[in-house]
């Protein structure tokens, strides 16, 4: 990107700081529009005094499984009045559902599967997407790809499944769905998008599908060019994955919606943004009280945001068709991703994955050798 001339220093900053919030959430929709309703909500409740209630919100859940040898550190470092480095750190998972008819429970797979970092010192912001077709133990020793997880068992059994495969301690949630994204686009009168002429083959089908399982009417788009999209049709526009680019050009287009809304939502007066609150929170789901929300949003402008990846990470994965489960991406080895997931969240290097990681670790493999080349994670174990 070309630098800006020093007279216009101030926004330039503004938009770089607009742009890295942007790329914290991996270019993920659902979760911008989850950020955009908290911080609207937020400011709603602090400058008129009241918050909203709905079918949504906050949920129930039990206990959430962790790792044995993660419970037990850090328990000991309780006892003792010492700090491990999880301690100091609040990991929250992000999950943005396939739903269209509004359902945020189990019953529905996860798109957007997100472990957010949040340093309790520094307010530096890490955020990890683990990818949805990840081959992993999803809960009972059963390997699936990871939205399985959440299917099987909601969000309770998706924050299992991390904790269970990355050795954290995850015991909070919010989910989102599709629904949310079109009412905020809409209620902000819109976006403007450039549709070429290869995704003007697919928006329509998109819009088709999604208006049919809504109960909505849509409006086609019938040229190309920068033209204004409504919220159907822009979520529509993110969902492609078939032209040239497949995924990659899926994720550029996520981000040019994500900062089409930004852009508004800054622009936007106190009542519109209060009408988005109301249309939307009632159709999040999360485990997080609303003072809770408030208190990270409190003091918003002290948190910056940090890098953000992948898992498992590009050197450490392949990908193939494992039987049943059909296309997959397969950690090479799960157990070295993990260490360079503590390297990168935590700045732990060198740490040692658990055995309950190990064992996970193994266990894929075997599953998985038959069908891709990947590294035995017992190949450097000397036989006595």
């Amino acid at each position: 990107m070309a630098e800006k001339t020093t007279n216009k220093r101030v926004l330039t900053e503004k938009q770089k700081a607009a742009k890295k919030r942007n790329r914290m959430v991996l270019l993920i929709v659902e979760v911008i529009v989850l950020l955009i309703l908290l911080a609207v909500l937020y400011k709603v409740v602090t400058t008129l005094g009241k918050s909203n209630d709905g079918e949504g919100g906050r949920v129930d859940i039990g206990d959430v499984i962790v790792n044995p040898e993660v419970e037990e550190a850090i328990k000991v470092a309780e006892d003792s009045g010492e700090e491990i480095y999880l301690s100091q750190y609040r990991n929250i998972a992000l999950f943005g559902v396939d739903s269209l008819d509004g359902s945020l429970g189990a019953g529905n797979r996860t798109d957007t599967i997100i472990v957010a970092s949040i340093n309790l010192e520094t307010k530096e912001v890490k955020l990890v997407s683990v990818f949805r077709d990840t081959y992993l133990n999803i809960g009972k020793d059963t390997y699936r790809k990871a939205n399985n997880a959440y299917f099987k068992g909601g969000a309770e059994q998706a924050m299992g499944m991390l904790n269970m495969n990355l050795d954290l301690n995850i015991s909070d949630f919010v989910t989102v769905g599709f629904e949310g994204l079109k009412e905020t686009i809409d209620l902000l009168g819109g976006i403007e998008i450039e549709v070429d002429s290869e995704e003007l083959k697919h928006i329509n089908n998109y819009q088709q599908t999604m208006a049919k399982s809504m109960g909505v009417d849509y409006k086609e788009v019938t040229k190309t060019g920068t033209q204004k999209l409504d919220g159907l049709q822009a979520t529509a526009y993110c969902r492609i994955r078939y032209t040239a680019g497949n995924d990659y050009k899926r994720t550029a287009r996520q981000r040019e919606v994500i900062e089409k809304i930004v852009e508004k939502a800054q622009k936007a007066s106190l009542s519109t943004l209060s009408d988005i609150a109301n249309a939307v929170f009632p159709k999040v789901a999360t485990s997080l009280e609303l003072k809770e929300i408030l208190s990270l949003l409190g003091s918003v402008n002290d948190y910056t945001m940090g890098d953000n990846t992948g898992f498992p990470f590009e050197e450490d994965r392949t990908t193939g068709s494992i039987g049943s489960n059909g296309s997959c991406v397969v950690p090479t080895t799960l157990a070295e991703n993990v260490t360079t997931l503590h390297e990168f969240l935590f700045n732990e290097t060198d740490y040692e994955p658990t055995d309950s990681v190990k064992t996970y670790s193994r266990q894929i493999y075997e599953d998985t050798v038959p069908y891709v080349v990947q590294d035995n994670p017992d190949a450097d174990v000397v036989e006595d």
